[in-house]
């Protein structure tokens, strides 16, 4: 049997595959790419009697492929948490969506599946994600110390730091070749201990670039919502996802979004919920843009036309005032 292996290249999509390989271990094709890219199912062309593992990528978005992939006689079992739309029923499709929540992530899901074998891997997808409640709250139901939590609340940040940009030439590591380096290792404390020079090289690119989104300018500012502008360079189209994860800690009950300039007439925007509202899902706005989407407390649009900005900020603030 040939198996593929198709994940979400952030820290959720990798975490949850090295639980899964961890707990049913097969060599298996990798199919992966930037955060932003889940439509990854139309890349395969399958064959009869290939099984496909699918990890933290949208069902809405993949569900023809899903269709296809299924009429070429494979297998699929398809693991995530955004939102999926109407589901496909076929004996070849098994699935464990859950689109409801907004605390739980792919990596957790996965845990709960396997009953906890790697919590630590866990931890690392739900911290990567921006789930730092969750996690800490397993994380000490779990017997970690808190400097533990911390060490794994980073380790989750700078994976998904590596995820971020337009394409893979922006980002330090390939998402494939990182998981490569990360399933060797049975915690992700062996880890940190045996292996510094990743966690060192995202932990000096995150700094330089943090310091650089912290200087960029806001397009609008309220006691409800924040929109700030990146200029279109590598280091912006790396960070802004994590730098938005960052303001929705500092500021909870604010809403925020990043718009990322990508070239002379597309954006990318990054859309969070605040913390402490989150009765309006990020995800519900982000769809009403063409190519929007995600999950209810952070969604994105992958291609905003740059004459759409202000029509975008306008919509944004009277959704979450």
């Amino acid at each position: 049997m040939n198996y593929i292996d198709v994940f979400n290249g952030d820290a959720d999509g990798i975490c949850a595959l090295i639980q899964l390989r961890k707990a049913n271990p097969q060599k298996s094709q990798l199919v992966t790419g930037v955060k932003r890219d889940i439509e990854l199912l139309k890349h395969i062309d399958g064959t009869p009697g290939d099984h496909i593992s699918v990890l933290d990528i949208s069902f809405d978005r993949n569900r023809a492929d899903v269709k296809r992939l299924l009429n070429q006689e494979v297998s699929i079992e398809y693991f995530d948490h955004h939102y999926c739309g109407p589901l496909v029923h076929h004996p070849r499709l098994s699935t464990v969506i859950n689109d409801q929540s907004a605390d739980i992530c792919t990596g957790l899901i996965i845990d709960q599946h396997i009953g906890g074998l790697f919590r630590g891997w866990a931890l690392v997808a739900a911290f990567g994600d921006n789930m730092n409640a969750a996690g800490m709250k397993l994380g000490q139901a779990s017997g970690f110390g808190q400097d533990s939590l911390v060490s794994l609340q980073r380790l989750g940040m700078y994976i998904n730091y590596n995820s971020y940009g337009n394409s893979l030439s922006d980002l330090f590591y390939h998402p494939a070749r990182l998981y490569q380096y990360l399933q060797q290792y049975v915690s992700p404390f062996d880890f940190l201990h045996e292996d510094t020079e990743i966690f060192e090289t995202l932990d000096t690119g995150y700094k330089e670039d943090i310091a650089k989104a912290k200087a960029s300018p806001l397009l609008h500012q309220s006691a409800d919502s924040a929109v700030i502008l990146f200029r279109n360079e590598k280091w912006a189209r790396r960070i802004n996802g994590v730098f938005i994860n960052d303001l929705v800690g500092q500021y909870p009950d604010r809403a925020h979004a990043v718009i990322t300039v990508n070239t002379d007439s597309i954006c990318s925007v990054n859309i969070r919920t605040p913390l402490n509202r989150k009765t309006k899902p990020a995800d519900q706005l982000a769809r009403k843009f063409e190519s929007g989407g995600g999950r209810k407390s952070a969604a994105g649009i992958n291609a905003l036309h740059i004459d759409q900005i202000d029509h975008f900020v306008d919509s944004f603030k009277k959704y979450f005032s």
